[in-house]
């Protein structure tokens, strides 16, 4: 989620910037020309005032206008500006250099004709950085009794203008580079702040999928939204863990009370089958289903024990514990003609012993169970980054990808295995046995054929209180 709300704040304040910027940048552009325009019409006004001396025809215009030519002749050699003052006929007064007059057409030719009018020229267009051969020119009159009789045009080089453009614009690129930098920390610090509820929210969501129903969320943190997002999560774990938990004291109730009229139904089928010919089938089949009853039982008990008990988290040897349940099962297998054997070496885990001691029986149990005469079942054990795995493979029959979704669902057995021994419930358990030790069961197809279990335990200590118990211990 921080992958897809970062980048658009990003965007978001980008755009603010560059919507800012943009017109700062014009605006620096337009006042820099103005400030060398109103330059040049100064200096044209007082040119244009000692013009009128040249035209008031008095003695001495001869001198007044060769002043007037070393003026302008100074003016561009120390500016490099291109100055001339034309009569209304374009006939020349003064002008410096010597060969530049009054261009055909463009801005000196309109300019030219404007203050022909009596006005000073408007402001000639915008100059840009990468502009290199723009010029700027402004003209203005010169009125002798009210009348124009001759016109002060100025050809200005924009070198000077141009960089000190680009000088403003660079200055305005680093002011917005440093508040894009300010405004991506402060983008980074609100996401984080608004996400962190929702990563608690979401690993203790998680927890509680995984069977630690004990998970909450501490609603101290981020927007009020989020606050009381956490309160009502919590409302609702709280709800769930007593719903669970009234399901599980039902469950254990039920089977541990009905054990005992089972126990004595069985005792007196057993007194009536003393009473009976030998190897009647009827009682033969009442005396089965009975012990399946009691087994269906027993597993229940087993299972609500199971999701109820809390797990004894403590440093255990993985591979030792599998080669002794390994050992503990191999004359059941070579009794049924498998070959079950261990492969790994010493992998270490944090994990219940005792409760992954009782998912490898409920595994191995299957795997034996379902494996034909002269074929292997292989217990492999391997440390993966934070995690190590147990895997179990077996040469059964195996199951499809529809049963494969379904396997270890509570009282779920393959229509093809109806007639094998069993209640349903063993994987329910080995899943509640892993889960309260924070670990978990997956199931997959084994090449060629059979079935491959794999049971995951974490190689890092827990967190949080569990962390304490399993250091004292």
């Amino acid at each position: 989620m921080r992958t897809r709300l970062l980048p658009l704040l990003i965007v978001l304040m980008a755009a603010v910037l560059l919507a800012l910027g943009f017109p700062l940048a014009v605006s620096l552009a337009a006042a820099e020309q103005q400030n060398v325009v109103v330059d040049r019409l100064d200096d044209t006004a007082r040119f244009a005032a000692q013009a009128q001396f040249v035209t008031d025809g008095v003695t001495r215009q001869d001198e007044r206008r060769e002043r007037l030519v070393e003026e302008l002749t100074r003016y561009h050699d120390v500016y490099g500006m291109r100055t001339g003052v034309f009569y209304r006929s374009e006939v020349v007064m003064a002008r410096a250099p010597e060969t530049w007059g009054i261009p055909d057409e463009g801005e000196g030719r309109r300019a030219f004709r404007e203050a022909l009018l009596g006005r000073r020229s408007h402001d000639p267009p915008q100059v840009w950085p990468w502009q290199e051969g723009a010029r700027l020119v402004v003209a203005s009159p010169v009125v002798r009794e009210g009348d124009v009789v001759a016109v002060v045009v100025t050809d200005s080089p924009t070198g000077q203008l141009r960089s000190r453009i680009l000088a403003g614009w660079l200055v305005i690129v680093v002011g917005e580079s440093a508040a894009m930098l300010v405004a991506l920390g402060a983008a980074v610090r609100l996401t984080g702040w608004v996400l962190r509820p929702v990563r608690v929210l979401d690993a203790a969501t998680h927890d509680i999928a995984t069977g630690r129903m004990n998970s909450r969320v501490v609603a101290s943190g981020g927007p009020p939204e989020l606050r009381r997002l956490a309160r009502s999560f919590n409302e609702m774990a709280d709800n769930v863990e007593a719903v669970l938990e009234q399901q599980r004291a039902f469950v254990a109730d039920a089977s541990h009370q009905l054990r005992n009229p089972l126990a004595a139904l069985l005792l007196r089928i057993e007194l009536l089958a003393l009473e009976l010919p030998e190897g009647n089938e009827e009682i033969a089949s009442v005396r089965t289903e009975g012990k399946r009853l009691a087994q269906v039982l027993d597993d229940l008990l087993d299972l609500a024990l199971a999701e109820h008990a809390s797990s004894d988290l403590r440093l255990t040897d993985v591979g030792a514990l599998v080669a002794e349940r390994v050992a503990a099962w191999r004359l059941l297998a070579d009794e049924k003609g498998v070959r079950l054997r261990a492969d790994g070496g010493a992998v270490t885990a944090w994990t219940d012993p005792i409760a992954l001691s009782s998912a490898l029986d409920a595994v191995i149990d299957n795997a034996v169970k379902f494996t034909p005469e002269g074929e292997a079942v292989t217990v492999g054990v391997s440390a993966d980054g934070e995690t190590s795995t147990i895997v179990i493979n077996d040469r059964g029959p195996g199951l499809t990808d529809e049963e494969l979704g379904r396997v270890g669902d509570r009282f779920w057995r393959s229509n093809r295995h109806q007639n094998v021994k069993g209640s349903g419930l063993g994987l329910s358990i080995t899943r509640a046995l892993l889960a309260a030790a924070g670990g978990s069961i997956a199931y997959a197809h084994s090449e060629p054929h059979g079935l491959r279990v794999t049971l995951t335990v974490p190689r890092t200590p827990p967190a949080g209180p569990e962390a304490d118990e399993a250091a004292r211990s």
